[in-house]
């Protein structure tokens, strides 16, 4: 299991980014919402979506669950 936030920050084409702890992008503490431990980035971006109708998963960390 890996530990998930969104960023509450929109990207400049509306999307909240999924990332996973240790990412390069991970957002600063005041800009992350947590989402907590997930076997993989697909149920933390459905949980995402409860919040951010626009979650995606960071291309770098989550490229699997990443859509363009």
């Amino acid at each position: 299991m890996a530990h998930y936030c969104v960023n509450k920050n929109a990207q400049s084409n509306g999307d909240h980014e999924v990332h996973v702890v240790g990412c390069t992008f991970y957002p600063a503490e005041q800009n992350r919402l947590l989402l907590g431990d997930h076997n993989s980035c697909g149920s933390a971006v459905v949980k995402a979506k409860k919040t951010y109708k626009k979650s995606n998963g960071c291309f770098y960390c989550c490229l699997q669950c990443h859509t363009t």
